[in-house]
């Protein structure tokens, strides 16, 4: 079991930005924003599902093949290696909870398959 991972702990992305909320010894909890016109990396993890939960703004999620609109309250569950990705196309920030639980749970179990800022 590796978590990283600490209550705290900040960063800085061409879309927005993360906080860790809460860290257990098989989970974590980010706070996440993305602001408005701007989107994650497509991407998969080999070692963790991640469960996200909209708490502000209206979100377009891909999850698999599916591209779908997710507002307020709306529960979304990635399963391990699937491919998704969470996109703000408003004019005001998405503000969502992830919940990752699994054996890795830090920055390297992330496989980015599209980027709109070079990190392919």
């Amino acid at each position: 079991m590796t978590v990283a991972y600490k209550i705290g702990e900040k960063d800085t992305r061409p879309w927005g930005s993360w906080e860790v909320i809460d860290v257990g010894p098989s989970y974590i909890v980010k706070k996440i924003c993305v602001l408005p016109d701007k989107k994650l990396s497509l991407q998969l993890h080999h070692h963790r599902d991640e469960h996200w939960i909209i708490v502000q703004g209206q979100a377009e999620v891909t999850l698999g093949e599916k591209v779908f609109t997710a507002s307020a309250n709306t529960p979304i569950f990635i399963p391990v290696q699937e491919k998704h990705r969470i996109a703000n196309k408003t004019k005001e920030p998405v503000v969502f909870i992830e919940v990752q639980t699994g054996d890795t749970l830090d920055e390297t179990d992330i496989v980015r398959l599209e980027d709109s800022y070079g990190r392919v």
